[in-house]
């Protein structure tokens, strides 16, 4: 089994940065890639970004690609999300996900999920 533990999440200003971090520990086969999901209120569920195990391959949502930085430590099992020029659309809560594939963008594809962090962006 693998679990996967968030942190970082809070309330910022618009325009502000925030760091989220996952560290996954148990089994390390089955976090091959890692990922970030995010669900705000009345929404589903949307990827916001994944890297491949060896960084090769990096995946952006349209809605952050440019102002989000998706990043990996191999060694430490960890994945970080560097979030800056936030605005109130992504108050969210972020998911840290986890599978075997060397990359895929859609939940159904990770296996294992941590319980999430919420991200607030005020106006």
């Amino acid at each position: 089994q693998v679990q996967l533990v968030e942190s970082g999440g809070g309330l910022v200003q618009s325009g502000g940065s925030l760091r989220l971090s996952c560290a996954a520990s148990g089994r390390t086969v089955g976090t091959e890639l890692m990922g970030w999901f995010r669900q705000a209120p009345g929404k589903e569920r949307e990827i916001v970004a994944a890297v491949s195990w060896d960084g090769a391959s990096l995946f952006y949502s349209r809605f952050v690609k440019g102002r989000f930085t998706i990043s990996r430590d191999s060694a430490k099992n960890t994945v970080s999300l560097q979030m800056n020029s936030l605005i109130p659309e992504d108050t969210a809560v972020y998911y840290c996900a986890a599978d075997r594939q060397y990359m895929a963008v859609k939940q159904t594809d990770y296996e294992y999920w941590g319980q999430g962090t919420q991200v607030t962006v005020s106006s």
